[in-house]
């Protein structure tokens, strides 16, 4: 006789899906899901996109944990203690929705639109989940516009100033390169997909060039390692340039029929002879003349430009001159051959016409990375309602105690629409629990790997989760800016964004038929500039090595380079690169225990400091209190703190934000995070556990 079935039988389903976070990679994900919860995500094996190839970063391997884990927020909340105190008590999602368009309205009337302000960077970067119904709500209110500008502004503007919207060298191309050149990035944390590509590369024969402040895993075995001081990048690819122009190298040939802005350029890299560039970058005259010369002799020859470089006062001019380089050099129109920033350009996508939400005319603009003095000082009117979603501006914006002291008024209104309970969320009137991308639909494109991925849920939502785009369309319809016509079905949006960018109809067929596209028709080789006609997208197809534009818009003009901010009171130069745990600050609650800061054996044995030891690092900003950690994988003067680590990692409660100026970009209105210079010190009488 057979035993009896049981009573409950746990169902195991593998779902393919795609990853839209922060990330150049865009992975194609297998997903097994067990009785409605995420078991596992591995990279999908189905060959369907280029670079996944069956694995992905542990990050996102995580995120079963991040979902089904006890910081996440599983329904409406609204706040019973007192601001950034974290106290809340459970409401119906009509009593919290009602709560919030009823600030609006209130604010709108009492104070004026612009009193309103959304703020939401990268979160996720689908298209679905940001620019559609959001901007739908916020545009139609008429509130302030919010300058997203934290990341990839200043590099961006370079990028389009000198090529126009084109994609640059495919990451896959690079197995071709004989020169690789990571300037600025290290795809060891953040896109590994480019990693094997480097290693099959170097197999072939190319030598690699790392251009970083830290002796990364990919520079310690590099054929050179060039570690430039923060903010010295600037002076170190203008020297390349003027060693170009000066050895013959430079490719006058190529210049004189595809570039315009020359002499120019010239004239500007002549002001830095390598050894005044050794001076400002600190490297070596004979490093650079070595990176000048492997550079010049490789062909293929391809940069890999990171977002690192413009993380400081010259940060426009300083991707502006990188990007330069292929040209000045000749180093275009070969497979493997010539530059990479951001590859998003390989779609035209324009989810904001798609959403028919239009930016209004007129309206007050605030920068993302002035969130402190927008909510402190600004006047005229008043900040008084601020909306966060897609963000945790606590922990990732430059100036971290102004924007405490902001969040902390009693006649803001913050509303904090997240998946989980982020350093952010402590400051919320109102709470709202948002989805994860495995439980709503999406649309995202790679800004590295040349693809758009459709997604479809994955589970349910957890607990009473719900998605951006139903959200903000009830948030619409409450105010009353809701129209008959708008586009609010997940399936009719996502068709509508992906015909603004696809006139021949081929990228739905592939969406619909693979769930995912690529930049190119199927079997085609990725684009290669200056090849088969592919030429900038530019006023006649030629490259500008100065554009009018921004050179107006630099002080002193492009390729202008302003001082180091360093002081005696404050010397060191403080980084927060992006390290393997967190994707900005997503994933920063799974960290356990505290985060120490990096410094070099030389500036810790100055302080006597060694490893464990509890530290203060402060400026005229504010200050962190963490362990320390001696790495000699640091350049002297420099230490470092990991981005996205959140309150809980450092005793203070502060982190690399806390210290980071305001100031913005030459040209772009980017972030200065590499611009904070700081001391440290050890604790008293320098006991670990010490305050």
């Amino acid at each position: 006789m057979s035993a009896p079935a049981p009573a409950s039988a746990s169902t195991s389903t593998t779902v393919t899906t795609a990853c839209p976070l922060d990330c150049p990679d865009a992975c194609r994900l297998e997903v097994v899901v067990e009785d409605d919860r995420i078991a596992s995500v591995d990279g999908a094996k189905d060959g369907a996109h280029p670079l996944t190839d069956g694995f992905i970063c542990a990050k996102v391997r995580r995120i079963a944990e991040h979902v089904h884990g006890g910081d996440r927020l599983l329904h409406p909340m609204v706040r019973v203690g007192a601001k950034g105190e974290g106290r809340f008590e459970r409401v119906s999602w009509d009593e919290a929705l009602q709560r919030v368009a009823e600030s609006l309205i209130e604010t709108r009337a009492r104070h004026g639109a612009p009193a309103i302000l959304p703020f939401s960077y990268g979160g996720s970067n689908g298209l679905l989940t940001q620019d559609t119904a959001d901007a739908r709500l916020f545009h139609r209110l008429g509130a302030s516009l919010l300058e997203r500008t934290v990341c990839a502004a200043p590099s961006g503007a370079a990028a389009r100033g000198l090529y126009g919207r084109v994609p640059g060298v495919a990451l896959e191309d690079y197995v071709h390169s004989r020169l690789i050149v990571l300037w600025g990035m290290n795809p060891q944390a953040s896109g590994i997909h480019l990693v094997p590509v480097i290693k099959a590369a170097r197999a072939a024969g190319a030598k690699l060039v790392v251009v970083d402040p830290r002796r990364t895993g990919l520079a310690a075995g590099a054929d050179l390692h060039v570690p430039v001081r923060p903010g010295g990048d600037l002076p170190l690819a203008l020297s390349i340039i003027h060693w170009l122009f000066e050895s013959g190298r430079a490719d006058a040939a190529f210049l004189a029929e595809h570039a315009t802005g020359v002499e120019v350029l010239r004239a500007r890299a002549a002001l830095w002879p390598i050894e005044r560039a050794a001076a400002e970058s600190g490297v070596a005259a004979e490093t650079i003349e070595r990176f000048a010369r492997l550079y010049a002799d490789a062909a293929p020859a391809a940069i890999r430009c990171g977002w690192g470089v413009e993380r400081n006062r010259n940060g426009g001019s300083a991707v502006a001159a990188v990007l330069a380089l292929p040209a000045v050099a000749g180093k275009l129109g070969v497979r493997g051959g010539g530059f990479t920033m951001s590859n998003g350009g390989a779609f035209g996508y324009a989810p904001l016409r798609a959403a028919a939400a239009p930016v209004p005319k007129g309206v007050r603009s605030v920068s993302m990375n002035q969130l402190g003095h927008a909510l402190t000082e600004l006047s005229s009117p008043r900040i008084h309602h601020l909306f966060v979603y897609n963000a945790n501006p606590d922990t990732t914006i430059p100036d971290q105690e102004r924007i405490r002291a902001g969040l902390a008024r009693d006649d803001l209104f913050t509303v904090v629409f997240e998946q989980v309970m982020t350093d952010t969320a402590l400051w919320a009137d109102v709470l709202l629990p948002a989805t994860t991308f495995l439980e709503h639909d999406e649309l995202a494109r790679g800004y590295g790997a040349m693809v758009t991925n459709r997604m479809r849920p994955v589970i349910p939502p957890v607990g009473e989760a719900r998605t951006n785009l139903a959200v903000f369309d009830e948030l619409a319809r409450r105010v009353g800016v809701a129209k008959d016509d708008d586009v609010t079905e997940p399936d009719a949006l996502i068709d509508a964004i992906v015909a603004t960018g696809d006139p021949d109809g081929r990228l739905a067929i592939e969406l619909q038929r693979d769930g995912i596209a690529r930049g190119t028709p199927e079997g085609a080789a990725p684009p290669v500039l200056f090849h088969r006609g592919v030429l900038p997208d530019t006023p006649g197809g030629k490259i500008r090595l100065v554009p009018e534009h921004l050179d107006r818009e630099a002080p002193g003009g492009l390729y202008h380079y302003a001082a180091d901010p360093g002081t005696p009171a404050f010397p060191l130069a403080l980084i927060s690169p992006a390290s393997e745990r967190t994707i900005s600050s997503t994933f920063g609650q799974l960290i356990e225990g505290q985060v120490p800061i990096a410094i070099h054996p030389d500036d810790a044995g100055a302080r006597g400091i060694t490893t464990g030891d509890v530290v203060r690092v402060w400026n005229e900003l504010g200050e962190v209190r963490c362990h320390a950690r001696v790495d000699d994988a640091l350049r002297p003067g420099v230490v470092s703190l990991a981005k996205g680590i959140w309150a809980r990692h450092t005793l203070s409660g502060t982190t690399s934000t806390a210290l980071c100026p305001a100031t913005l970009t030459d040209i772009g209105r980017g972030a200065c995070f590499n611009d904070a210079r700081v001391q440290i010190e050890r604790g008293e009488a320098g006991r670990p556990g010490s305050p």
